[in-house]
């Protein structure tokens, strides 16, 4: 890839290149040198507990963007298209190739439940703003196992760091809402239902009791299409229950492409 404009979808060698040099913003120089030093690194000699991640990082294969804000419209309207972009290019970049977005974090300290929002906010202006319809075979009730955030026709599941985390050190991040967004199929192979995927969520939760000071695993924590267990409070875990939403805050319109239309 060329050397796009920040908001734009950026591969490894060229995000490393451009922090390197300086030729990043301070925030998201801050934001990447922050994901590749906690994901590759240790913490107490415990490695971090996704080695898909951790591998993944170290081969140079997710792709990036940096969004200068988590509310103001321009902003969500350039990580709607690169997302779309990222969509469009990621099976041609290899493997389970994810997609990382790095926000502008805020001039003011907020709250675990003021972080919520903010995650949620733009995972509902995606939804409003996606050009293509709900996935037909996925159900738009989050109550439903089977539930899943979609985009661009593709479900996705988004995994959200922040700063509020104190004790689940595995999603903290000091700077701000980072956010990573993980196509269902990149998961083929290694879902719950497989021997594979049951020894990988083994090991990740073994390695979640050595780096995390929390209790272990998360009591939302589950498998997707397992009844009794929800996808979407998964993707930015409570720390304090009494701040987390009790509902899904995603209102899902199956239709909203073709009323908009």
């Amino acid at each position: 890839m060329n050397e796009p404009d920040l908001g734009s979808v950026l591969d490894h060698d060229t995000a490393v290149r451009r922090a390197d040099s300086g030729a990043l913003p301070e925030w998201a120089q801050r934001h990447f040198e922050n994901f590749r030093a906690s994901v590759t690194g240790e913490r107490d000699g415990a490695p971090f507990p996704c080695f898909f991640g951790k591998a993944s990082v170290e081969e140079g294969r997710p792709l990036y963007a940096f969004v200068e804000s988590a509310t103001d419209p321009d902003a969500l309207f350039a990580l709607r298209d690169a997302l779309l972009e990222y969509l469009d290019v990621f099976e041609a970049h290899g493997d389970r190739v994810s997609f990382a977005v790095f926000f502008k974090p805020p001039a003011g300290t907020l709250t675990e439940a003021e972080w919520h929002e903010r995650f949620w906010h733009v995972l509902q202006f995606l939804h409003v703003e996606d050009p293509e319809p709900w996935p037909a075979d996925i159900p738009t009730d989050p109550d439903d196992p089977y539930w899943e955030f979609c985009f661009g026709g593709e479900p996705i599941f988004p995994t959200a760091r922040a700063p509020f985390y104190e004790d689940r050190q595995s999603r903290h991040c000091p700077v701000g809402l980072e956010v990573t967004f993980q196509p269902r199929t990149i998961f083929e192979g290694i879902t719950g239902d497989t021997a594979a995927g049951q020894r990988a969520r083994d090991r990740i939760r073994s390695r979640l009791e050595d780096y995390d000071d929390a209790a272990c695993p998360h009591a939302d924590l589950g498998e997707w299409g397992q009844e009794g267990d929800r996808e979407w409070p998964q993707y930015l875990l409570s720390e304090d229950e009494s701040q987390a939403p009790e509902r899904c805050p995603l209102q899902v319109t199956p239709d909203v492409t073709a009323e908009r239309v």
